[in-house]
């Protein structure tokens, strides 16, 4: 198969990097894939460190004339079988182009748990053969509040790197982070963005350092709150106890020397980030929000908190901090359900498996 996606987004979190393992993964099993994005956009260099063709196009809205004609242009010249969209504007830009351009199977890949619009102003939802979720939150969401055929969405949870299985405890890591080596250390992972609820973790810090002086907050990742979030971290008096990474390539290696890993965020589809730590053999506790329920099963494979809980997150840490037994067992069937469900080979198997049985569909259309 010939396999485009297309990516507007600037940024390298859960979602591009589900882009960037889908199309890896369809690459080592013999396919084709191409990656269209934006020049300076993040995905692009690690696209390129991964083997996957990239072609740049400015995208710049979604009633982008010129980036329509040159991605209509591409198509047409290079034969794509399917078009893979993922966020707004390039599922504007590349679902108009990919009908111009008579590609076979146009996909759009819903990474949000946001609703969709889907009427004669949003005729772009109208567009696609089948949508792709993350989550079965996700899938039910489009169905049943946004009026998408059911035959017409199917959920396709992401997966996890087999490196994340394999991630040995390394506590004399936690010094290049500025850690002591016998710190506790409880991470955050991902995009510094107001969805993901980092000031609940925040506020969390006190009651957990008042239980554990020797307990570290270790917030990863960047992005547009990080001012913001500075700022609070000043208000709230925990400077000593709060470390900001910035964006980290090696994730495995932070979750070497994790604790405990949280997530707070007020709304998720299913959290690359949560997943990985599961993966990585570390106990969680995660906002009882989307489809992290799936997956984080509370007293069986972590703890859940209402979302916008800083205290409900705090006490549950704790819990976990002063019971280590019971956040080893934790753990343990975590990372066996991950194993079982999510591991990135399964994800590639469905893709792989829906992508043909599109194309033989289309074909049979054809035929008649």
């Amino acid at each position: 198969m010939r396999i485009l996606h297309t990516e507007w987004s600037d940024g390298l979190g859960g979602q591009e990097k589900r882009v960037l393992a889908e199309a890896a993964g369809l690459i080592e099993r013999g396919h084709y894939v191409a990656l269209v994005c934006r020049e300076h956009a993040r995905i692009r260099n690690e696209a390129a460190r991964l083997g996957i063709n990239i072609h740049a196009i400015p995208m710049r809205r979604t009633y982008d004339i010129a980036g329509i004609i040159a991605l209509a242009k591409y198509l047409k010249q290079e034969k794509f079988d399917i078009v893979n969209t993922h966020s707004g504007v390039d599922s504007w830009i590349g679902g108009i182009a990919a009908k111009i351009a008579g590609v076979p199977v146009l996909i759009r890949t819903r990474h949000l748990n946001i609703p969709l619009k889907r009427n004669i102003f949003n005729f772009i939802h109208y567009l696609p053969d089948i949508y792709i979720t993350c989550g079965d939150n996700m899938q039910s969401n489009l169905v049943n509040n946004c009026g998408f055929p059911a035959d017409r969405v199917v959920s396709i949870p992401t997966g996890v790197g087999m490196e994340y299985f394999n991630v040995k405890k390394n506590n004399e890591a936690k010094l290049k982070y500025g850690l002591d080596i016998n710190s506790i250390v409880i991470t955050n992972v991902g995009i510094l963005r107001k969805v993901k609820g980092h000031e609940i973790t925040l506020k969390s810090v006190k009651t957990v350092t008042e239980a554990f002086p020797n307990a570290s907050f270790l917030i990863v990742g960047d992005g547009p709150r990080k001012e913001a979030l500075a700022s609070l971290i000043n208000e709230l008096d925990i400077r000593r106890n709060v470390i900001f990474t910035g964006f980290i390539e090696n994730i495995p290696e932070i979750y070497s020397f994790t604790d405990v890993a949280i997530l707070s965020s007020w709304s998720e589809g299913l959290p690359q980030s949560l997943l990985q730590a599961m993966a990585s053999d570390v106990p969680v506790v995660a906002t009882k929000v989307g489809g992290v329920p799936q997956v984080v099963m509370h007293e069986k494979t972590g703890l859940l908190v209402e979302a916008g809980d800083s205290e409900g997150l705090a006490k549950e840490i704790i819990r976990l901090l002063k019971d280590p037994d019971k956040a080893s067992r934790f753990a343990a069937d975590a990372k066996e359900l991950v194993l079982e469900r999510h591991s990135v080979g399964h994800m590639i198997d469905k893709i792989e498996n829906l992508y043909k049985h599109l194309l033989k569909q289309k074909a049979k259309h054809d035929a008649f």
